[in-house]
């Protein structure tokens, strides 16, 4: 929003004197440029003619705000003077407007148009007002015919793919979507940034997971993933504020998305060239009666073809319809607030975030000193338990194996994520005055990150004690996956103090994109199969309850034990694979597709009874 009206054409003279005379019931002349006042009205309000903007009371004029200039605003906001250089006409957006109208506080001003922006379309009523007015994106360019197609083209997939599952038809529904989000870029004028090739290299990477993955907790994981990364590719955010609030603007994409298309397609309406479009209209329902007649045709003549086409046409019902419809009409919803928020995204990098009040050296170092020589007495006794064994600490402690490394991984993993909330409470009221306060803060909180990473590695190590001892399973897994993670992260704040810390926010995002991708890609169930088979070779101990909740991710791994422990694994997974049926090759998991084809070769065969006796329907334990 400009703010570049000029006081000496506007002629507006000064709020503080208008609002004065307006308290004392005078009225400055007429064509003065003041602003008029009239006599206890406590309103302000510019006489006609004059070079202010004309509003008579009751002229049903906009609403204002309270509060600029001193004095109280009128009832009714003037409507801007038709033809006055600087001010829209009415009906236009408030960010069409020049700048405030005289007498007015422009930071009130400002506010006043994002209000009126929330009245008019909804869009920000997720975001406080402060941040819209500062992030408030611009006005986009219209919509183009290549977002309009591609739109078309994410909810005819949706409503042809999604309805029978994820597998492979996730990424088919998203890269249009992407493609309408290029369009609109382009059309905008927006440059392709390298970090916003890498946010969408990331995005269509992480959407690859449920096609080559069947379990659900990786591939939730990595549909959050996507949607951050997605949302950054859009924003092109660096701060961490507006790397945080980037999903948040897709919501106010999908939401101005509609009116945008709305207002695309109405000014098309108008001056829609039959002579052009017809054409292609009718060869398009030329191609579809063509590939229906002949295919028609050639499937009857050919079993094979038809088996064929089954496989590959979606198997689409009248009673799915409704479901059909609905995914239709959502994902090009979706792929239109995508478009909009291409073309222009909200600045979330544009909020100001006040930094902490600087600390004084001894207020700011001595706690975390204190601090630091407690981790270091911690790390000294873990080196200590390290090359003097751990017999010898379960026998001095009374503890037991798997309690002694199990309730240690959680406390220190705590103290890890404790640790960080510290470094960044430390970052923001750290003594910042000249070159000694920057060398102090370095080598305090590079001491504390230094002595956190070997809390780091004391915690994986208990975890591995714990997984020897009692095989892995999805919980330990897990939490060792974002312990490692979370060294990672302490590993990158460390750098800052080489290297600066502008690139940071995106670093800990990207990394954290990568670690959920990796975790993904390496198939959770598969190694905790693996690593539980692996421990009954060794020791003849096998949780054949847990398998049972595995997804089929874990088949390769299970068939290679020995019967019947082999049967007793896989019956679970058998049984819901076999209550899902038949499965669309889109629908359909790489690693869904093995476990099939695994258990088509070599079926379950124990009898229940046997699978029972060995302990395979007992309670799970994580």
């Amino acid at each position: 929003m400009a703010e570049n009206a000029d006081p000496a054409e506007t002629g507006a003279a000064s709020a503080d004197s208008n609002a004065e005379a307006a308290s004392e019931g005078a009225n400055p002349p007429a064509g003065s440029g003041g602003v008029t006042a009239p006599a206890g009205s406590g309103g302000v309000t510019a006489p006609v003619g004059s070079d202010g903007v004309s509003a008579p009371a009751g002229s049903g004029g906009v609403t204002a705000p309270v509060g600029f200039g001193g004095a109280n605003p009128p009832a009714q906001m003037p409507s801007p003077a038709a033809g006055r250089p600087g001010v829209a006409a009415a009906g236009v957006p408030p960010q069409a407007f020049a700048g405030p109208p005289p007498g007015w506080d422009p930071t009130a001003w400002q506010r006043y148009q994002a209000r009126q922006e929330r009245k008019r379309s909804g869009a920000w009523s997720i975001a406080p007002l402060s941040w819209a007015v500062a992030a408030q994106p611009a006005q986009p360019a219209p919509v183009s015919t290549a977002v309009l197609a591609s739109a078309l083209a994410t909810g005819i997939a949706a409503a042809l793919f999604l309805g029978d599952g994820l597998g492979l038809s996730l990424l088919l529904v998203a890269l249009p979507a992407m493609v309408a989000a290029y369009a609109a870029a382009r059309t905008a004028g927006r440059t392709v940034r390298p970090w916003t090739v890498v946010w969408a290299l990331g995005c269509v990477a992480l959407l690859a997971v449920p096609a080559l993955r069947d379990s659900g907790w990786p591939t939730t994981l990595a549909l959050l993933g996507a949607l951050l990364a997605g949302a950054l590719a859009l924003h092109g955010s660096r701060t961490w504020h507006g790397t945080l609030l980037s999903p948040l603007g897709l919501v106010d994409g999908t939401v101005t998305g509609i009116r945008w298309t709305w207002a695309g397609l109405r000014s098309r309406s108008s001056g829609v060239d039959r002579g052009r479009w017809m054409p292609v209209v009718k060869a398009a329902g030329v191609a579809v009666v063509l590939l229906v007649l002949f295919g028609a045709l050639f499937a009857s003549a050919d079993a094979a073809f038809a088996d064929l086409l089954g496989e590959l046409i979606p198997d689409v019902s009248i009673g799915d319809g409704p479901v059909r419809l609905l995914l239709f009409l959502l994902a090009a919803v979706i792929a239109l607030g995508l478009a909009r928020t291409a073309a222009a995204p909200s600045r979330w990098d544009r909020i100001e975030i006040s930094a902490g009040k600087p600390r004084s050296r001894v207020e700011w170092a001595l706690p975390l000193i204190v601090l630091n020589l407690l981790f270091a007495g911690f790390n000294a006794v873990q080196l200590a338990v390290l090359f003097g064994g751990y017999d010898k600490v379960l026998r001095s402690t009374g503890l037991t194996y798997s309690e002694y490394a199990r309730q240690g991984f959680w406390q220190l993993l705590w103290a890890t994520l404790l640790t960080l909330a510290v470094i960044a409470l430390a970052l923001r009221w750290a003594p910042r005055s000249g070159t000694a306060d920057r060398r102090l803060v370095r080598t305090v909180l590079g001491t504390l990150c230094a002595l956190t990473l070997v809390v780091v590695a004391s915690a994986l190590r208990r975890m591995d004690l714990y997984v020897d001892a009692y095989g892995l399973t999805r919980l330990r897994v897990s939490v060792a996956a974002m312990e490692l993670w979370l060294g990672l992260v302490i590993v990158l704040i460390m750098a800052v103090g080489v290297f600066g810390a502008r690139w940071l926010p995106r670093a800990v995002v990207g990394s954290a994109a990568a670690a959920t991708l990796a975790f993904g890609l390496m198939s959770p169930d598969a190694v905790i199969a693996e690593q539980n088979a692996v421990r009954f070779t060794e020791t003849g101990k096998i949780d054949l309850a847990y398998f049972r909740f595995l997804s089929a991710d874990a088949v390769p791994a299970l068939d290679r034990l020995p019967e019947p422990q082999r049967s007793c694994a896989l019956r679970g997974i058998n049984d819901e694979l076999a209550r899902a049926g038949q499965v669309p090759w889109y629908a359909m998991s790489l690693d869904g597709y093995r476990a099939r084809k695994i258990l088509d070769e070599r079926p379950v065969t124990v009898p229940y009874q046997v699978c029972h006796r060995l302990g395979a329907f007992g309670s799970r334990s994580e």
